[in-house]
C-alpha cells in the first residue's frame, strides 16, 4: 500500500473544557477526495486550522507526504505544496478579477520588489492569472471588480487564487457556504473538473452540503463532537445506522 498523502494521527485540541478535536486519527490517500462532514461545532474548521498551520495542536501528529509537519508554521506549509481555501471569502473587492488572480500568482512566485508596477502589469502573472481564471470557469470576468461578482463567482475566484501555487493538497473550508442551489451545482462542477484534471491535487473538503459530499467524496470522515465516528465511502456512510443518529437523520 502507498504511503498516505496526509496523515493525522491522534490531533487534540481544547478549548477550555471542551474538546474540539479529540483524538482524531485517519489518512488521506494521494489523489483522492476526502470529505469532512460533521454538525455544527463538531471541529471541523478547527481541524482545518491544526491542518494548515493556524492552531497548534496540543496533542498528535500530522505527517504531509511522510514529513512531519505538526510543528511547522503555515507559510512553510504552503511552500511544501498545501493551500487552503476559507468559509469566508478574502479576495480583494476593489481589485479585478485578473489583479486578485495575478496577486496570488505573484504571491507564490516571489515578489520582483518593483513597487511602483502592479501585479497586473507584469505579463507572467497576467498569464499565470488568466489560467487560473479558465481553470475555475471565470476567465470571462477577468476585467470585472471583485465587488461586483456574485457570492457564487467570489468563491471561484478564491478557489483560483489557491490554486495559484500549484498545491498537491487542497483544504477547502466549506468552499459552498452561502451559495444558492444553482451556484452550488456549478462549483461541483468546477471541482468535478479539477479532479479529473492531470496531476490534481488531494483534496480535504469540509462541507454542509449533502448533496456536494456525496457527488464529490472518494471517501467521507463524519466528526461528531471532535471524534471521528466513521470513515468510508459515500454509500457506507449513507447506510450507517450510527452517523445516521448522529448526524445525517432522516436525510440519508
Amino acid at each position: 500500500m502507498s504511503e498516505p498523502h496526509l496523515e493525522i494521527a491522534g490531533l487534540r485540541k481544547s478549548f477550555g473544557g471542551v474538546h474540539a478535536t479529540d483524538d482524531v486519527t485517519l489518512t488521506v490517500a494521494r489523489g483522492e477526495t476526502h470529505a469532512i462532514i460533521g454538525p455544527n461545532g463538531a471541529g471541523k474548521t478547527t481541524l482545518i486550522a491544526q491542518l494548515s498551520g493556524l492552531l497548534a495542536p496540543d496533542a498528535g501528529t500530522v505527517h504531509f507526504e511522510g514529513r512531519d509537519i505538526t510543528a511547522a508554521p503555515a507559510y512553510q506549509r504552503a511552500h511544501l505544496g498545501m493551500a487552503r481555501s476559507f468559509q469566508i471569502t478574502s479576495v480583494v473587492m476593489d481589485m479585478t478579477v485578473a489583479e486578485n488572480a495575478s496577486l496570488a500568482a505573484q504571491a507564490h512566485a516571489g515578489s520582483s520588489f518593483r513597487l511602483w508596477q502592479p501585479a497586473g502589469e507584469e505579463r507572467h502573472l497576467v498569464d499565470a492569472a488568466h489560467k487560473l481564471l479558465e481553470r475555475v470557469g471565470l476567465a470571462a470576468r477577468a476585467t470585472t471588480p471583485a465587488a461586483a461578482l456574485s457570492h457564487g463567482e467570489r468563491r471561484q475566484l478564491e478557489l483560483a487564487m489557491a490554486l495559484a501555487g500549484t498545491p498537491r493538497l487542497l483544504l477547502l473550508d466549506e468552499p459552498m457556504a452561502g451559495m444558492g442551489a444553482d451556484e452550488s451545482m456549478r462549483m461541483v462542477e468546477r471541482l468535478a473538473t479539477l479532479k479529473a484534471q492531470p496531476n490534481a491535487p488531494t483534496i480535504l473538503l469540509v462541507e454542509h452540503d449533502m448533496d456536494a459530499v456525496f457527488a464529490l467524496a472518494d471517501r467521507i470522515s463524519v466528526l461528531v463532537y471532535g471524534r471521528v465516528i466513521a470513515t468510508d465511502t459515500p454509500q457506507s456512510i449513507r447506510e450507517n445506522t450510527e452517523v445516521q443518529r448522529a448526524y445525517l437523520g432522516e436525510a440519508a
